[in-house]
């Protein structure tokens, strides 16, 4: 069978674990499929490929720590207009860089899961700077107009309405695929509740409820602890800190105190392990997290969403069924009590999470691109 690639980069932007971890996962899938091919991941914002993306990482964070009325305001003024003065702005500061990585890696087909970089990569294709084939993966279940471009030849979305809202902002129906967010192909693989709560050193006999907040650690994760501690119920918790080490301390700390069975973690490996034995999930709404969810049919409570795209998400989840909002962390033993307590309602949702599961994703898309693209590679 021919190599419909040798030279494969897909470039991410570390603002969130979530671009990261798509980016890894159609990497891998499209390893596992060619394994002749060189695939290379590249972060955009990375210091090292230019202090100008760097900057606006920086900033960006800060914004939504600091300021994060300001930043839904510039989100939803963007979203609602077709901004080609600021796309080309964009393209056109980013597009040093982006060449510089273009020029050091020779692909045969670039992977953006994040749009600065796919804007940058449309530039130079217009440009007659670069003419490998380009392919963006949408990290959201929401589409933001800077994903459009007439250079970019496939995209791949949450689900149908993203694809909706994407040819509604310009892109080529023909080009946009509702996979599913591209995530570890392990969660296509369902594995044993009991099997797991041993393997985690947890009780089967006890609803467990895991927390989390992502790789940073960020969000009411404390708070939401300390509402489920105060309710009384048989619940054990689950609680990742990511990569935060001092919300890991104070969650131990609570733990040595709780009724209740509190394991703390930091950033693990083990989501989909802790996903199979939990029956609850409390987070943040980053895509990544619930796509992993929806696939282990895991119910959720979406906290505090951050503004933009977590928003939307999470307009999206509850809308269908598959997850309920919590405004306020400091409630969160309330509304779990009262989702347990209706154990009917609460297995619609499981099954509901289960229907939106997309855990072929970054299989779906790399068949795609091997067939649509391979031949335009050239090989």
């Amino acid at each position: 069978m021919p190599v419909p690639f040798r030279n494969v980069l897909i470039v991410t932007a570390s603002v969130g674990a979530g671009h990261n971890q798509a980016a890894q996962a159609i990497g891998a899938e499209l390893e596992r499929r060619y394994p002749a091919a060189r695939v290379v991941i590249a972060d955009f914002m990375g210091e090292e490929n230019s202090h100008l993306n760097a900057l606006l990482k920086d900033t960006y964070l800060k914004m939504l720590s600091l300021s994060p009325q300001v930043y839904d305001l510039l989100y939803r003024w963007s979203q609602a207009r077709q901004l080609p003065g600021v796309q080309s702005l964009l393209a056109r500061a980013m597009k040093r860089s982006m060449l510089r990585l273009y020029l050091r890696y020779r692909p045969d087909l670039l992977v953006f899961t994040h749009p600065f970089p796919c804007g940058a990569a449309a530039y130079l294709r217009r440009t007659g700077k670069l003419d490998a084939p380009l392919v963006g993966v949408v990290t959201d279940f929401s589409a933001h107009p800077l994903w459009v471009y007439d250079e970019v030849d496939l995209y791949f979305v949450a689900a149908r309405e993203t694809r909706a809202e994407l040819i509604e902002q310009g892109a080529a129906g023909e080009r946009v695929f509702p996979t599913g967010i591209p995530i570890d192909a392990g969660f296509g693989r369902l594995l044993d509740r009991y099997a797991a709560t041993r393997r985690l050193g947890l009780s089967a006999r006890q609803p467990t409820v895991l927390i989390m907040g992502g790789g940073l650690g960020i969000g009411p994760v404390a708070e939401a602890v300390r509402s489920l501690d105060a309710i009384g119920r048989g619940l054990q918790l689950v609680v990742v800190a990511g990569r935060n080490a001092g919300l890991r301390r104070r969650l131990q700390a609570l733990a040595r105190v709780s009724r209740q069975p509190v394991t703390v973690l930091g950033y693990t490996r083990r989501v989909r392990e802790l996903m199979a034995a939990a029956d609850l999930l409390i987070t943040k709404p980053g895509a990544l997290t619930v796509s992993e969810a929806l696939s282990a049919g895991l119910p959720l409570v979406l906290v505090e969403p951050l503004p933009g795209q977590e928003e939307d998400n999470a307009a999206y989840l509850t809308a269908r069924g598959a997850a309920v909002l919590l405004p306020d962390a400091g409630k969160a033993g309330e509304l779990v009590a009262g989702l347990l307590d209706r154990p009917a309602a609460f297995e619609e949702m499981r099954r509901r999470a289960r229907s939106l599961g997309q855990p072929g994703a970054a299989s779906a898309a790399a068949g795609i691109i091997g067939r649509r693209l391979g031949a335009t590679a050239g090989i």
